[in-house]
């Protein structure tokens, strides 16, 4: 099962490099210092040098070798304009509107990954989601064939036996209230997701009703999911709509879904809104003792991920591994 070596031994074979947004922040720089005693992970702080080297030397974090690029003096800064215009060209987005975009580290970074000079980006410690997602959706865009950006967990939690247990759950932090061909992409993309990270995949589109115990709306579109899913993937366990403890449980399971090849066993979970998929994940994290990985973004072009403002520096260490290994 999961662990974190894996996702090194992905890198080791083809070392990449990740953009940090937020280059002057603590945390970042003690999460750079520990990638750059390694080789499996080169990482691109964006900002200004002195001030960069002034918070790490205070801090005593030791970041030689990092290589840093601040927006100001920026070589490529007029390439980078003219192609944000030409993405941007059905907006009317003019140079100088192109420029002081490029001023804020969120979007410089994302064009830097857009451009090629780095394979992932990773921020949000200092900001919100929303100015992370929005620059991606607006330069890097979403992958031929997919509608949207959505999100999975990863959580991850030692057992008895001594592997890791490793569950997925998808979309808990981006879309609001999808319908039921939007959750179809959702299920998808955790799905790709939770190969990553060694998971294979029994998937469980929950509901307040197993097979028909309730009714109404948010039920059929659950079910509807679950069958469009399946179909689309003929391969895989999918199942739904389905209780939790039908999905966790084989004692449930063979009363409320017998014959489930996903009842009692799932590990992946398609949750019906984001109210359910938050709520969900923060109780395995608090109550199940689970370590929560995400939001993972996913849907996009190139690996873009989003940071917890109250994130720690090993969160954020963890973090760009995770974003790289997507590359």
């Amino acid at each position: 099962m999961f662990g974190f070596g894996q996702l090194i031994d992905i890198l080791k074979k083809n070392p990449k490099k990740i953009v940090l947004t937020e280059g002057n922040d603590p945390r970042i720089l003690e999460a750079s210092s520990r990638l750059l005693a390694s080789n499996f992970l080169h990482p691109i702080l964006i900002g200004d040098p002195n001030e960069i080297y002034e918070v790490a030397e205070d801090s005593g974090f030791n970041i030689r070798g990092s290589e840093i690029i601040d927006p100001k003096n920026f070589p490529d800064m007029d390439k980078m304009i003219a192609e944000f215009c030409e993405i941007r060209k059905s907006k009317g987005v003019t140079p100088e509107q192109a420029r002081k975009y490029l001023e804020q580290n969120n979007y410089f970074g994302t064009m830097l990954v857009k451009m090629g000079y780095a394979d992932s980006l990773l921020g949000g410690a200092t900001y919100s989601t929303a100015d992370t997602v929005r620059p991606a959706l607006q330069l890097i865009k979403t992958k031929p064939g997919n509608t949207l950006v959505s999100s999975c967990f990863i959580l991850v939690r030692p057992s008895a036996t001594g592997d890791n247990e490793v569950l997925a759950m998808g979309d808990c932090g981006i879309n609001i209230r999808p319908n039921e061909d939007e959750l179809v992409e959702i299920a998808e993309e955790t799905i790709r997701c939770a190969k990553v990270f060694g998971v294979d995949p029994k998937v469980a589109f929950l509901s307040y009703s197993t097979y028909g115990s309730g009714h109404g709306e948010d039920v059929d579109k659950m079910r509807n999911a679950a069958r469009k899913t399946k179909e689309r993937n003929p391969d895989i366990p999918i199942d739904g709509e389905m209780q939790f403890d039908a999905a966790v449980s084989p004692k449930v399971s063979k009363k409320k879904c017998p014959g489930s090849e996903v009842g009692g066993h799932a590990n992946t979970f398609i949750f019906p809104d984001i109210n359910a998929g938050n709520i969900g994940y923060k109780i395995a994290q608090r109550m199940g003792n689970f370590e929560a990985y995400g939001p993972i973004l996913l849907g996009l072009n190139s690996p873009i991920n989003d940071l917890s403002r109250g994130c720690t520096a090993t969160e954020v260490y963890s973090m760009a591994i995770i974003t790289a290994a997507l590359s």
